[in-house]
């Protein structure tokens, strides 16, 4: 019942929504390279919506890396990467429904303060939950009206922000070469910057309820690259122009992007816009970040969802995660026990440590998805793919896409770095994987089912 417009405001939910909150934890590292960072991030992100494009199509089914993965190796690596996206998806729940109460502070100030805000964020998580276990067409429509208001909205600030805030001069300023980021922050932002492109995987997760899906999900992901890519050139070099990077008292440079800001970036934005312009233009930002942050927090559910309900059916995890209300046709243990994982990540109300965990599981899902999409081209060259990736070299007869090779790298490399300078990602991570891990080969031994079989889905339920 999806078509583009459905995919696609999903989709913007997750990825474009990461600007109001990813903008400022990128900034804290790296500073006047910020807008920099993310372009590059951007062009890491092609490659990846150009694999899932291929993948999504091909394997029209929910599951995302995780299905492209059983069919490129077998069971166990699908399991790791679905795995590893769901704490992803869990984490995107999370971080976007507690950043709606900081830009709703703009009405009541205490709503930025915790416990205040955590409250406010679980509430949030709890509603979408219902919203989704009453059913997808639902979910949908709330999505695509917000995010069209939300286009509406960066689209508006991208235009004061040329005409007003934007200094070229400022921006060359803002750096200073392995001083003002060291190297090691800007490695360090990078990985962080992450966060703001993780989420094109909740349109090949919502494949087997797409109206021709060759057709439409390559529209939808190269729309969604598009436009995350022109905004996230923009909205960093018009907020460092406003806010630029200065030697601070304590003798580090610093930039108010990445300290007062950093929990509502584009309001500090707002906050650098000519007097008469601030109060109306805050109101409307407060409310439509507010929107945006609720569609990424809905994205997050019903992506999740869905990739427990695949995962399930193949055998993957305890089939009580795939099991489908026969009125309402949706996963809703599912949606009920991850929802509650994510409220209590709210709990703490800290920002940059949800930031920190972002990036570990998508890397990992991500390099999956090009690694799978590769193993394909050699194991299933006859395969049907409605869409197929371009640039393509020939290795032993067969087409290999360079995107998707470089795509890999620049993921699993990212990841190596996530693990390297994230030590409570590294921690989290690795101990999230190895409670899966445990918890797969018990079930799948009790089941009588070989740990690296390529096992076939179950009959769907009714609906």
């Amino acid at each position: 019942m999806l078509g583009v417009p459905g995919l696609f405001s999903t989709a913007y939910g997750n990825v474009g929504s990461s600007i109001y909150y990813a903008l400022g934890v990128t900034a804290l590292y790296a500073l006047g390279l910020t807008p920099v960072i993310f372009i590059l991030g951007g062009l890491l992100f092609a490659c990846t919506a150009l694999s899932y494009a291929e993948g999504a199509t091909a394997i029209p089914e929910a599951g995302g890396s995780s299905a492209f993965a059983r069919r490129g190796f077998n069971d166990f690596w699908g399991f790791v990467a679905g795995w590893a996206l769901t704490l992803d998806y869990i984490i995107t729940i999370a971080i976007s429904a507690f950043a709606v109460p900081n830009y709703l502070a703009f009405f009541y100030a205490p709503l930025k303060t915790w416990p205040i805000n955590s409250a406010f964020g679980i509430a949030i998580v709890l509603g979408l939950a219902a919203i989704n276990i009453i059913g997808i067409r639902e979910s949908a429509r709330v999505n695509i009206l917000l995010a069209i208001l939300d286009l509406m909205t960066q689209g508006l600030i991208v235009m004061l922000g040329l005409f007003l805030l934007l200094n070229v001069d400022v921006l060359l300023t803002n750096v200073q070469w392995g001083v003002a980021p060291t190297w090691n922050q800007l490695l360090f932002g990078f990985s962080i910057s992450m966060v703001a492109y993780t989420g094109i995987e909740t349109i090949s997760n919502l494949g087997e309820e797409t109206r021709l899906p060759g057709l439409n999900i390559p529209r939808a992901m190269l729309l969604v690259l598009a436009t995350v890519i022109i905004m996230y050139a923009l909205i960093p070099s018009i907020a460092l122009s406003s806010m630029p990077v200065e030697l601070g008292p304590q003798g580090t440079w610093t930039s108010e992007l990445g300290e007062r800001w950093v929990q509502d970036p584009v309001m500090g934005i707002v906050s650098h816009m000519p007097a008469m312009l601030r109060p109306l233009l805050g109101a409307w930002v407060g409310i439509l970040a507010a929107t945006i942050l609720i569609i990424a927090a809905n994205a997050g559910i019903m992506g999740l969802s869905r990739l427990s309900y695949s995962m399930g059916r193949h055998h993957l995890l305890p089939a009580v995660l795939s099991r489908i209300d026969e009125k309402r046709h949706t996963p809703t243990m599912a949606i009920i026990i991850f929802s509650l994982m994510a409220s209590l990540l709210i709990l703490p109300g800290r920002v940059e440590l949800l930031a920190d965990l972002y990036s570990f599981g998508a890397m990992l899902a991500y390099t999956f998805a090009h690694a799978s999409i590769l193993a394909l081209r050699f194991k299933e060259p006859t395969m049907p793919r409605p869409f197929r990736i371009p640039f393509n070299i020939s290795i032993k007869g067969r087409l290999v896409p360079l995107p998707a090779l470089v795509g890999g790298a620049g993921t699993f490399g990212t990841w190596l770095v996530v693990i390297w300078s994230h030590e409570l990602g590294r921690v989290v991570g690795f101990v999230w994987l190895m409670i899966g891990v445990a918890t797969y080969i018990f079930y799948r031994r009790r089941a009588g089912i070989p740990l690296l079989h390529f096992s076939e889905p179950q009959a769907k339920t009714a609906g």
